[in-house]
């Protein structure tokens, strides 16, 4: 090939670049890939412009709730939840407890759901420590158990339940209006995720027995003992105890 001949061939190559990176410019404007043939291949091929590959199945993550609020703004239908965080560790407790009462022959205490709601469980305290002024009173008044009402929020373990005394009516031990239990791990200053069921109820017992609780003699109409009684307690204790702190009995003042 002559020298004239080269430079025919070279000015056509040229000529022939500038116009595929007009027509790759045009794309871009429109919305399709942009820039050059290879950078074209990169983006088709899955890789951004810094180089990273996307995780692999992170169009199908779930989206930010943030952008969930977005897209149902947007009219877009939002895909099913997955089986929350409340219900995993409520069935891994539930079942634990379970386990562990069918394995004694006096368990300490035992749980049943109530109407099949995972989310809402009665609770039978057998046992307190027997040398407690409590004790006496449940033996001498035949009350086999303290039955506890327990709820859990829906951002449960990440909050505390709300647990009650349902019946007997207890008098001292921690136990306020409407059964309420003043126990600071049970607000949300207090609690922390890894804290079991099992745990505050163990803790629950030696509140019972480190405040001198005692079953009520009084008439049952004196005062309301419902829920809704317990929750204004609650909120009015938790109030206080932000103000002046909290005292925590240890575990060995609780049952045996």
């Amino acid at each position: 090939m002559t020298s004239r001949s080269k430079e025919k061939f070279t000015a056509a190559f040229r000529k022939l670049f500038r116009s595929s990176e007009k027509i790759g410019d045009g794309e871009g404007a429109a919305g399709g890939p942009s820039g050059s043939p290879a950078r074209r291949g990169i983006l088709r091929h899955g890789y951004h412009r810094d180089g990273v590959r996307p995780v692999e199945g992170a169009a199908s993550m779930p989206a930010s709730p943030a952008a969930a609020a977005f897209g149902k703004q947007k009219g877009a239908e939002a895909p099913p939840p997955p089986k929350s965080v409340r219900a995993r560790r409520l069935m891994k407790e539930f079942k634990e407890m379970q386990r562990l009462q069918q394995s004694r022959p006096d368990p300490i205490f035992t749980v049943e759901l109530v109407n099949d709601n995972l989310f809402e469980w009665h609770v039978r305290l057998h046992r307190v420590d027997p040398e407690s002024e409590l004790a006496g009173d449940l033996k001498e008044l035949r009350i086999p158990c303290v039955l506890l009402h327990l709820t859990f929020p829906e951002n449960f373990p990440f909050a505390p339940p709300f647990m009650r005394v349902i019946e007997p009516r207890i008098e001292k031990g921690f136990v306020m209006e409407g059964g309420a239990i003043c126990m600071e791990l049970l607000t949300p200053r207090g609690w922390a995720s890894a804290y079991t069921v099992e745990a505050v109820l163990m803790q629950f017992a030696a509140s019972l027995v480190k405040g001198h609780g005692r079953v009520s003699r009084k008439a049952k109409g004196s005062k309301d003992f419902n829920k809704r009684t317990a929750e204004e307690s609650f909120r009015s204790l938790v109030k206080t105890h932000e103000k002046y702190g909290w005292v925590t009995p240890a575990l060995s003042d609780g049952y045996i």
